[in-house]
């Protein structure tokens, strides 16, 4: 078997962020240093990622955060756009390797094929009946996914028994 390695990250600040009507991603973007794209997918900007999931809506990850990185954010995007400290409310883990595409394949419906899902890429769906979101971060592939924290055991429980059968 190709080397997999699954590690749980720790030390995220995570929010979502809404943008009021009428507030474009360019404008949330100028502010954050990083503009989030239109669409489903991944912005980086040094140790900060955008993911859009949904219409003007995103999920802001900061890695080696402080514990008020979503109040920072509010502050920072004050009349713009709604924020909610996620932090608290999702673990993430990344998977690495050859073998990391074909877990996630083997348990989401979409294609993870290079040629349509390749970092940058993002995508918000179900794996064993458990909502996820999944950016891919690098093309060796890398991936993160974030489950809600009270699915963590499920989601790993899934995991495992998936690497199992590889």
């Amino acid at each position: 078997m190709a080397e997999l390695i699954v590690e749980e990250l720790s030390g995220l600040g995570i929010a979502t962020v809404m943008a009021r009507k009428g507030v474009t991603g360019a404008t949330i973007g100028a502010i954050l240093g990083v503009e989030p794209l239109t669409g489903p997918g991944a912005a980086y900007a040094d140790d900060l990622t955008i993911i859009g999931t949904g219409p003007e809506s995103w999920l802001v990850v900061k890695a080696n955060a402080a514990p008020d990185f979503a109040n920072h954010l509010n502050t920072a995007l004050a009349g713009l756009a709604s924020v909610s400290d996620q932090s608290g409310s999702y673990a993430v883990t990344r998977l690495i390797g050859p073998q990391a595409r074909t877990v996630l394949q083997r348990g989401a419906a979409i294609d993870f094929h290079p040629n349509s899902f390749r970092s940058g890429s993002a995508v918000t769906t179900v794996i064993a009946h458990i909502g996820v979101i999944i950016w891919q971060t690098e093309d060796q592939p890398a991936y993160h996914v974030a489950t809600f924290r009270s699915y963590t055991h499920s989601f790993r429980h899934w995991l495992d028994t998936t690497i199992a059968t590889l």
